[in-house]
């Protein structure tokens, strides 16, 4: 055990020299106003999600499926929310035969009014030739102002009908979109990562169902030292080569870089130790580039990353974008 210790010291003191050397000719190796970093691919993360709890009824979509946006992955039992939803309908129809009852009652009330304001014309008439006594008259305009009262009430009844139609088609759409959310649709293209629920479960408000990747957002992190992040800019370009496909250069450009450094002192006193300064960056491939090789994107896969500082110099043959053929 005691003689093994020193090996194991030798050997990591070789690879950290290896590592050492190896980066140091890489960087010498680029021409001037060009850095390069190691980092893996990442892609961002969407969680599919039940909105109300419930048990999961099923689920459509396995681990490594590309899915479109909108398409259904999952689906929630939907029973309790059906039958709220058919006697929501009920209800509709319900107020609807409401709506014809107070139409049919409102024609009544005009026909009574027309006849009311005929007897009032007629009493009228006959009182001016001293033919109907004055009580006769007051009773024929108290019974024409009743007909056109209950005419209004008529109106007023249909009015509430129309409103306990809307009241009722609300209802049914507020519930049909509480089925539609049992549901569960990928927001946007991707390809599932994780499949965290399965048949027969009961899942939380909240509960996550999938995890997909969304190869629309596929970068790599790297870590610049000072000298170089001050001198980045945003939207700069880059090259990635990856472990595994080192004959294609793929195009990218920066995205983000890191407000704050990461790997450094506490306190930085000195010169020596600002340029211990790590930043990280972000590098992003461009959409269309995605969209065209989606199926073979992958994330955790490693590479370099070559960044131009210096817009004005020209990238080297070897960094000359060369991409697979699509088929």
């Amino acid at each position: 055990m005691r003689k093994s210790l020193p090996v194991l010291a030798l050997i990591g003191v070789i690879g950290a020299l290896g590592a050492w050397y190896w980066y140091g000719w890489q960087e010498t190796s680029l021409p001037a106003g060009l850095v390069s970093a190691n980092g893996r691919t990442e892609a961002g993360r969407i969680d599919i999600s039940a909105k109300s709890s419930g048990r999961l009824d099923e689920v459509l979509a396995r681990e490594g499926d590309m899915v479109e946006a909108g398409a259904v992955v999952a689906v929630m039992d939907a029973a309790e929310v059906d039958a709220r939803l058919r006697e929501a309908e009920a209800v509709v129809r319900q107020t609807e035969e409401g709506l014809n009852e107070a139409h049919a009652l409102l024609a009544q009330r005009e026909s009574e009014r027309v006849y009311a304001e005929r007897e009032l014309n007629r009493a009228e008439q006959l009182a001016e030739r001293g033919y109907t006594p004055a009580e006769t008259v007051d009773l024929r305009r108290a019974q024409h102002k009743t007909a056109v009262a209950a005419v209004a009430s008529a109106k007023a009844g249909i009015a509430r009908a129309n409103a306990s139609i809307e009241a009722a088609k609300a209802t049914v759409e507020r519930i049909a979109a509480d089925r539609d959310d049992h549901f569960l649709r990928a927001p946007r293209a991707g390809r599932v990562q994780y499949r965290l629920a399965e048949p027969g479960e009961i899942v939380a408000a909240g509960g996550r169902v999938l995890s997909l990747l969304d190869l629309t957002d596929v970068y790599m992190t790297v870590y610049l030292p000072t000298d170089a992040a001050g001198r980045l800019r945003f939207g700069a370009e880059a090259r990635l080569v990856f472990d595994a496909a080192p004959d294609y250069v793929v195009p990218a450009s920066v995205t983000y870089v890191a407000s704050e450094a990461q790997f450094t002192p506490r306190y930085v006193e000195t010169a020596s130790e600002r340029e211990k300064l790590m930043f990280r960056v972000k590098v992003t491939l461009p959409p269309d580039v995605l969209e065209r090789h989606r199926d073979v994107v992958k994330t955790g896969v490693p590479g370099v990353a070559y960044i131009r500082l210096d817009p004005s110099v020209p990238w080297p043959e070897s960094l000359a974008v060369r991409l697979p053929d699509v088929r």
